[in-house]
């Protein structure tokens, strides 16, 4: 029989922790609608510095920025880096980005997947030879594995903490020159994807480094290329190039999703993947269960930009469920947006009633559990 004395302070003890938690939650700051707003957006952006009065660090600031992409080709002046120059050039730089931000967990992404795509490179002092995909399939799992803790480690050395990798498209059309041709694959197989992809995301979050399964819903069997232009893939696209996100949908070892422009009549007879509800929320979250955050490619590409007006595209974005919406503001000097005008587009869309503050809200809860995974 617990003693009436011990009872007490039980409940004294579970009254205080009530208490703390609502001291917590109460005093915890709310979320102004810029930020929430802002709270779905990763930018690029021109600087390989980000001082206090820069506007990167103001945006990030005022706005609440879900992420920033960094990336080394400059589109306006071809001779000097767009973020990358040098190893401690890029860590200095993620250091002033993540003193900008709130909470110190600004999702700093970069495409490094190894081959033909990686953004740190030798020349800038990293070590810039990581195999592609196609390569690594000859090799042992630990060597595999090596190769790939020692990429998330180099990421994670300068501050990055969020790869826009792997690919998980099936290498199943040999005229497709954007996976295919540059080896970006794991194979046709499904599951040898899956294994694959699997030591890969295992080898980064080792590292504390988070990941995004691409281009859903297959880009393998595509032969145009979505920078460009609109791509059809009704007449190419196979059904088992859903497997790899089927497969890996519900467990725990999933990041993210980056969801592809392509156009697909079998899936939406009408929008193309990233601005489809169907494909979104219809099929990755309702049928396969994904619940984490879906990214988008990057918005700024032919494939959307030139076909959908800026404002139609942050509607249809937000409508079909994804949760980051990208904009590189690297494809092309004519198409840079600053993150003000994403906001105030966003904003007017509200006031309109085209889309509902309750999916920004939602999609504010799945980044923060995003965030939440980091170190």
């Amino acid at each position: 029989m617990v003693k009436k004395g011990i009872f007490i302070s039980i409940l004294l003890t579970l009254n205080s922790c009530a208490t703390n938690q609502n001291y917590i939650e109460s005093y915890q700051p709310k979320k102004t609608l810029d930020e929430k707003i802002g709270s779905m957006l990763m930018v690029g952006f021109m600087g390989t510095t980000a001082y206090k009065n820069s506007q990167i660090c103001k945006d990030i600031r005022n706005y609440n920025l879900a992420g920033v992409i960094l990336f080394d080709a400059n589109p306006v002046n071809h001779k000097k880096a767009k973020n990358i120059s040098s190893k401690n050039q890029v860590a200095k730089l993620t250091q002033q980005l993540q003193a900008c931000s709130k909470d110190g967990k600004l999702l700093i992404s970069v495409d490094q997947e190894g081959g033909r795509v990686q953004r740190l490179k030798s020349k800038y002092g990293f070590y810039g030879k990581f195999p592609k995909a196609k390569d690594v399939i000859g090799m042992s799992d630990a060597k595999v594995s090596r190769y790939y803790s020692d990429m998330g480690a180099e990421l994670m050395s300068v501050g990055i903490n969020y790869n826009l990798a792997p690919d998980v498209d099936l290498a199943i059309n040999r005229r497709n020159h954007v996976i295919y041709q540059l080896g970006r694959s794991f194979g046709a197989d499904p599951k040898q994807v899956v294994h694959y992809a699997s030591i890969f995301m295992n080898a980064m979050h080792n590292n504390g480094v988070l990941t995004a399964l691409k281009h859903f819903p297959g880009h393998g069997s595509s032969l145009g290329d979505t920078h460009k232009g609109f791509v059809d893939v009704t007449h190419l696209w196979q059904r088992k190039e859903l497997e790899p996100y089927r497969l890996l949908a519900k467990s725990n070892t999933i990041d993210s999703v980056m969801v592809a422009h392509v156009f697909n009549k079998k899936l939406d007879s009408r929008y193309p993947a990233t601005l489809s509800k169907k494909v979104v929320t219809g099929l990755l979250r309702n049928k396969f269960g994904f619940n984490g955050v879906v990214i988008t490619d990057d918005l700024q590409m032919g494939a959307i930009n030139k076909r959908y007006g800026l404002k139609n595209t942050l509607k249809l974005a937000i409508n079909a469920g994804d949760d980051i919406l990208l904009f590189g503001n690297q494809l092309s000097v004519k198409s840079m947006v600053t993150t003000r005008t994403l906001v105030n587009n966003i904003k007017s869309l509200l006031r309109k009633k085209e889309i509902k503050l309750s999916d920004i809200e939602a999609s504010n809860r799945r980044v923060e559990d995003l965030k939440a995974k980091l170190f």
